[in-house]
């Protein structure tokens, strides 16, 4: 909280500091105030578009903020897809194509986005829009591996949405 206080006493003194913002939006998003975070790295995006970092932190806070039930079903949605988003820039931007986080929380997001579709709720409910996210979620865990085969906790989320996508589509091999 000490941080945030000083962070935002320089922020806004220069509004153009790339790393003070950079640090704010990284203390916001660890005291869990995600609508925060997701501010503060905007304008780092805005100030320095090339930032995978600032993308992906983003895109945490977003992930978080779809999985709130104090947010409507629409704004869940705007989260999630804006957290897919996010994550995709911050993929496209990286150039170390051994890490894995992006891919990691990439495929998290698209299977917490094909658990939103599944609920029945007026306006949410997509089996085709589900089904596309598992698939998803399937592809980005299994490109994990690919990397690293050594990540159990990837293998019980690939196989929790291989399992899942059977469940729905039927197709129990």
């Amino acid at each position: 909280k000490t941080a945030i206080q000083q962070l935002e006493k320089g922020c806004f003194k220069d509004s153009s500091n790339v790393e003070a913002l950079w640090m704010l939006g990284y203390s916001y998003y660890h005291s869990d105030n995600y609508k925060k975070s997701i501010i503060a790295y905007t304008k780092v995006i805005e100030l320095k578009p090339t930032d995978a970092s600032a993308y992906y932190y983003r895109a945490r806070a977003k992930a978080y903020l779809g999985k709130d039930n104090q947010q409507s079903a629409a704004d869940k949605e705007k989260c999630l897809l804006g957290a897919i988003y996010d994550f995709t820039k911050a993929i496209e931007i990286n150039t170390d194509p051994t890490d894995v986080k992006f891919y990691q929380n990439r495929g998290i997001a698209y299977r917490d986005y094909a658990l939103f579709k599944l609920q029945p709720a007026p306006h949410v409910f997509d089996k085709t829009r589900c089904i596309n996210a598992l698939k998803a979620s399937v592809s980005e865990s299994k490109k994990v591996l690919s990397i690293d085969p050594s990540r159990t906790d990837i293998s019980v989320l690939l196989d929790a949405s291989k399992e899942k996508l059977a469940d729905i589509t039927g197709n129990r091999h």
